[in-house]
Order: structure tokens, then C-alpha cells, then sequence
């Protein structure tokens, strides 16, 4: 008998925390200073309505980046 991956199993995938170093710090980013993405600007919203905060809509992905982070700690939300 073989050892096949079940159909029905999805494979491990990697955690990011058990690979340290990984992260880098958004003012390092090549593409930090480019606007953010939709994608941040739609979560920026979310956060935005649920701590009562004015997020700017011209912040650049680095800026996003670090207001997501703030955000996410004031509503008490799990960065990992």
C-alpha cells in the first residue's frame, strides 16, 4: 500500500509565524509608496465604521497597511 494524499484532504498549508522574518516592515515595501489597494481600502471601511475612526482615501499601501494594524488592535481583533 502506497501513501496517497486523500482527494479529500486539503495538504498543510505553512504558517506564516513558523517562518520568522517573513514579514516585512510596510516602509520597506517596493510598492509601499503606490496607493492602496481596493482590497485595503474595502477592509479600512469595515474597521473605519466599527471603531468610529476617519480614515484618509488617499493613503498609500504602506500607510493602509499600518492603519489596518492600528484599527484591527483598537477593535480587538486577532492580527494572526
Amino acid at each position: 500500500m502506497t501513501d496517497r494524499p486523500r482527494p479529500d484532504r486539503t495538504p498543510d498549508v505553512p504558517d506564516p509565524s513558523d517562518r520568522p522574518g517573513l514579514e516585512k516592515d510596510p516602509e520597506d515595501w517596493v510598492t509601499g509608496s503606490e496607493p492602496m489597494t481596493g482590497a485595503q481600502a474595502s477592509y479600512l471601511g469595515t474597521l473605519a465604521r466599527r471603531t468610529g475612526e476617519d480614515v484618509p482615501d488617499d493613503l498609500t499601501k504602506a500607510e493602509a497597511s499600518e492603519k489596518i494594524d492600528e484599527l484591527r488592535d483598537k477593535a480587538g481583533l486577532d492580527q494572526g
